[in-house]
């Protein structure tokens, strides 16, 4: 026999070593197929459920737990660069009408002034004062413009009453009657005041709207028109001695602004 031809007890083995190994592996296949079968379901259970608690963190780190307690949000603080509209101008008038406490108006010149009559009765009070000035100056033009001056005389003193007094005097003297009538009145002002010896004296500036109308003695107009006010400024000074027991005001000057 060739030495170099494998012997034919040998091919039996080499034909076992050789094809044994598939067989084997083939006995294995049906449990490695159903150990792959029941594993697949578990692996898609475990991805939806990884999934699912994915989406509910994030869901609760936006919405985060509702207890009915939560705070609230916290408001973002306005743009300091932010541009807001400046209130309009004030008014020339407006602009006079400064005031130190609540609805007291009085122009800065005359602060020291009521500074000082407050100081010297502690009564005063420049609102009640301003109201009734208003109310002396409404009275005694419509007096006047009725020709009765007697009516307010407590009220003037005797070179004002006589200045009014000598007009009507003349008016009626002319036989002229005048049908006036204040249409308007804007809140009176404080224009000046001081205090010297215990005697205050206020300035205060009336802004009004007058129809103005004179008639003759039969009735007729003569001048103006009940249709057309005329705006008139006027400056009426009142005085008081602070040291007395009256409360009650003297005018003692009038004129026109211009």
């Amino acid at each position: 026999m060739d030495a170099g031809a494998p012997s034919s007890r040998a091919i039996p083995t080499q034909w076992r070593r050789t094809f044994r190994a598939p067989f084997e592996s083939a006995r294995y296949l049906h449990y490695v197929a159903v150990e792959t079968s029941w594993k697949r379901p578990l692996t898609a259970i475990v991805l939806f459920a990884l999934v699912a608690l994915f989406i509910g963190l994030r869901l609760y780190a936006v919405l985060g737990e509702r207890t009915g307690h939560e705070q609230q949000p916290i408001l973002k603080p306005a743009d300091p660069d932010a541009r807001v509209d400046a209130p309009p101008a004030a008014t020339h008038r407006e602009a006079g009408a400064m005031t130190d406490q609540g609805d007291l108006a009085y122009v800065p010149l005359a602060g020291p002034g009521i500074r000082a009559l407050l100081a010297a009765d502690p009564s005063f009070d420049v609102a009640r004062f301003l109201e009734g000035a208003g109310a002396a100056y409404r009275q005694i033009l419509e007096a006047f413009w009725r020709g009765d001056m007697e009516s307010v005389r407590p009220f003037v003193d005797n070179n004002v009453h006589a200045a009014f007094s000598s007009a009507v005097d003349q008016r009626q003297a002319d036989g002229l009657k005048l049908d006036n009538r204040l249409v308007a009145i804007e809140p009176p002002i404080i224009v000046e005041a001081e205090v010297e010896k215990g005697v205050a004296e206020l300035t205060v500036r009336f802004e009004s709207d007058i129809a103005a109308v004179t008639r003759n003695a039969n009735g007729e107009v003569v001048a103006g028109s009940m249709s057309d006010a005329v705006q008139s400024r006027d400056r009426w000074t009142f005085r008081r001695d602070v040291r007395s027991a009256d409360p009650n005001w003297l005018l003692i000057e009038t004129d026109e602004e211009e």
